[in-house]
């Protein structure tokens, strides 16, 4: 990155731009925990990001999003996710691609979105919510003592240019995890590919205590129907726990109406587990959308549950 910044063009007059997104989500539902409740049913976050042109085709960059609950405007989880959870990095981008450091969602977990119907994003109906990569925190202890899905902390992210449809992901852990009994660097990496119709992703991602996931998925556009398929393989190493999962998914756009199902089938050690959901989402605006989601689950350990749900997003 040094030597980047060498060759550079000069520094003086440069422009830069700063940009405050973010993504509100309210809606009242009854969880699979049987509680009728008002609150996020999508995760909600607040972003400030930008970027500065360094010339020569290079630019530096930066990230600070935080999460929090619409319903009672507390962050989410307080007390135990940091402040800016959802992402605080810097990084340069050029020719050789991206490069960031700080914290973010691992190379998995910042691609996997795309292969379910409710990008892995919704409490009640998302499959992929419940199903993809359950034993394979990102970092075990890194929430002040708790488990982290999705995001590294002290990390190095990278994502290539795109070539013939394909771009590379990397990510990985500068520091060591303390935990008892397991004591190493996470990494991450995922193969991803888009071009016309057909989209797809092979990951594989291994945290510091041993534990570690591979993924596998595919989506493909008809028109107004788009179908994906995925498969997740999730093994603890401390009690060789293992979890695989397959899931299905659809959606079909009427106009300004699109139309969402899935299915789940999770393969818990000896146990099997399904997951049918259904939903709706009708488009406002571009960045303001009326949804309402139905997920029932299927448990050998605990019998059927069902949740159900309406909400509002707008994203900025």
């Amino acid at each position: 990155m040094a030597g980047l910044l060498v060759t550079a063009a000069p520094v003086g007059a440069q422009e830069s731009q700063v940009r405050i997104s973010g993504f509100l989500d309210a809606g009242v539902f009854r969880g699979f925990d049987g509680v009728n409740q008002l609150g996020t049913i999508q995760r909600s976050n607040l972003a400030f990001s930008g970027a500065e042109d360094l010339g020569g085709g290079l630019k530096a960059t930066f990230r600070l999003s935080t999460r929090f609950d619409m319903g009672d405007g507390l962050s989410e989880d307080a007390g135990r996710k940091p402040f800016w959870h959802d992402e605080s990095t810097v990084g340069l981008e050029g020719g050789f691609g991206k490069v960031r450091m700080g914290r973010a969602l691992s190379a998995l977990w910042a691609q996997d979105w795309q292969f379910d119907p409710w990008a892995n994003n919704n409490r009640v109906a998302s499959p992929a919510w419940y199903y993809w990569h359950p034993l394979t925190p990102t970092d075990r202890v890194s929430n002040n003592g708790s488990a982290e899905y999705g995001r590294v902390n002290n990390g190095i992210f990278y994502d290539s240019p795109t070539m013939g449809g394909f771009t590379l992901h990397l990510s990985g852990s500068t520091e060591r995890t303390d935990a008892p009994g397991r004591d190493g660097r996470g990494y991450s990496a995922s193969l991803n590919y888009a071009q016309d119709a057909l989209s797809g992703m092979l990951a594989y991602e291994r945290n510091g205590s041993g534990d570690r996931a591979a993924f596998v998925a595919g989506k493909y556009h008809f028109g107004k129907l788009a179908v994906m398929a995925a498969y997740d393989d999730s093994r603890m190493a401390e009690h060789g726990d293992k979890s695989r999962a397959a899931t299905l998914g659809a959606t079909y756009q009427i106009n300004a109406v699109t139309l969402k199902a899935g299915y789940g089938r999770q393969r818990y050690n000896d146990d099997t587990n399904q997951f049918v959901a259904l939903g709706a989402d009708y488009a406002f605006s571009k960045r303001t959308t009326l949804y309402a989601s139905l997920g029932h689950q299927r448990y050998e350990w605990q019998g059927s549950k069902t949740a159900f749900g309406v909400g509002m997003s707008h994203a900025f």
